[in-house]
């Protein structure tokens, strides 16, 4: 799901680092506007860790693996706050591991950052404040699934059309589509478990769910 370095072209990395400045900047403009900045910040904090170690833990979907992003799932509990929370876990992950690269950090961050707020968004507008554990187990689900299932669809788009003309483009499409593929029974992981987190939240911890866009 990382874009490595030497991927893409120098002018589409510049419009992703635009993007991402864009939408970090709007981000933080909204959460100072929240008043929520200091209770929020040790929630996002966390949640920065468990982003940055979710790309730890691969799972195998023969021929290749996949690894844990749960996106949907900090966008359901962050709010504003999953976008910066992405970019800087992002960066760490290229820094100390390799995984994606620094000329691809902004493109990596509108691939995973922007379908989180849409997963926020989701959560916010279907959630219902009288708890019913089918309809947030529902929501929850679509919440968590549709934020890895956006970025798969992001990192095939921004692939395909902007593959490297020093690389094989037909050798290269095989493998875009069949990783595209692999990953979706992590959709449905994704899903899962960012229904199991946001129920087990709801009733031992509310107010963490409290977050609107």
């Amino acid at each position: 799901m990382h874009i490595p370095d030497g991927m893409l072209s120098a002018g589409v990395c510049a419009a992703g680092y635009g993007l991402t400045l864009v939408a970090a900047g709007y981000s933080i403009k909204k959460i100072n506007q929240s008043g929520e900045t200091v209770r929020s910040i040790p929630k996002a904090s966390l949640l920065t860790a468990a982003f940055f170690a979710a790309s730890l833990i691969h799972i195998p979907v023969p021929p290749t693996s996949v690894h844990l992003i749960l996106n949907g799932l900090l966008g359901a509990i962050l709010g504003y706050f999953a976008f910066p929370a992405i970019l800087v876990a992002l960066f760490l992950q290229a820094v100390m591991f390799g995984h994606g690269g620094l000329t691809t950090l902004g493109i990596n961050a509108v691939i995973m950052g922007l379908p989180a707020m849409v997963s926020s968004f989701i959560y916010c507008r279907f959630s219902n404040p009288q708890y019913n554990p089918i309809r947030h187990s529902i929501v929850g689900f679509v919440s968590g699934s549709i934020g890895i299932a956006l970025s798969v669809v992001l990192f095939v788009v921004i692939l395909i059309n902007f593959i490297p003309s020093n690389i094989n483009a037909d050798t290269e499409k095989i493998a875009i589509y069949a990783g595209a593929l692999g990953h979706i029974p992590l959709v449905i992981i994704e899903g899962i478990i960012t229904a199991l987190v946001l129920n087990y939240l709801k009733q031992v911890k509310p107010e963490i769910l409290e977050t609107k866009l």
